[in-house]
């Protein structure tokens, strides 16, 4: 049994990462008889699906991503980092409903969880503490492609899947690596990413591609190929 948990803009994108949840955006005013009762029973029976609530009048940031104002209660259902369902001013028995939506997609859809650890064949999380190390230096050794995403983006849900594949496939030729640009703000900031997904790729502690979009699996796997043939010239000064 668990509480009902409350999110923040500053917990949002730790809270959240790839777990399924219901999340009720509200001020506490405007609910329906018998929804807050509801909720707070789900909370304490749910074991698989996390149960939280936002005011959207302290956490604009949040709010405002998701288009949601202060005066209409809104339930959202979350699940591999994306939005899936949404009920304006919800019943009760939405609740139940929303979670039996949720269940099923963990059933029929189960989630391979993104490890912030390097796992043979799988991407990894690479934060703004462990970008040097796990991207520019590990690429003197072996290529490494980046993928800049956030959870609310449409595209990138479309390049995750790719992103699975190509590690797979490429597995001790490529290192494939994910940033939560909600999350890492600072390495945004030093690369400049204005707009998501954004596709970079390292080699030899250089950055040698950097293009913003969603490409299909064939030029995906084309750039990694022509990541792999890729030959850095020497710059040693000849004597």
């Amino acid at each position: 049994m668990t509480d009902m948990v409350t999110l923040t803009d500053q917990t949002w994108d730790t809270e959240l990462m790839h777990k399924t949840a219901l999340v009720l955006f509200s001020t506490g005013r405007g609910l329906r008889g018998g929804f807050d009762d509801a909720l707070q029973r789900a909370a304490s029976e749910q074991t698989t699906v996390l149960i939280a609530q936002l005011d959207p009048t302290k956490n604009r940031r949040i709010a405002d991503q998701y288009g949601v104002d202060s005066d209409t209660p809104v339930l959202i259902g979350w699940y591999d980092g994306a939005e899936v369902l949404r009920r304006t001013k919800p019943w009760g028995t939405d609740v139940m409903l929303a979670i039996e939506i949720l269940e099923n997609m963990m059933n029929e859809n189960p989630v391979s969880p993104l490890s912030e650890q390097p796992v043979p064949g799988k991407p990894f999380v690479v934060t703004d503490a462990s970008f040097q190390q796990e991207v520019i230096d590990f690429s003197n050794d072996t290529p490494v492609l980046v993928d800049f995403w956030a959870a609310w983006c449409g595209p990138c849900r479309m390049v995750a899947p790719i992103m699975e594949k190509l590690a797979a496939d490429f597995a001790g030729q490529v290192r494939i690596a994910k940033v939560d640009t909600d999350a890492n703000p600072a390495l945004s900031q030093a690369f400049r990413v204005m707009s998501i997904p954004t596709i970079m790729a390292f080699k030899q502690g250089q950055l040698v591609f950097n293009q913003a979009g969603a490409f299909t699996e064939p030029a995906f796997r084309d750039l990694v190929q022509q990541l792999i043939a890729l030959t850095i010239p020497d710059e040693t000064p000849e004597k």
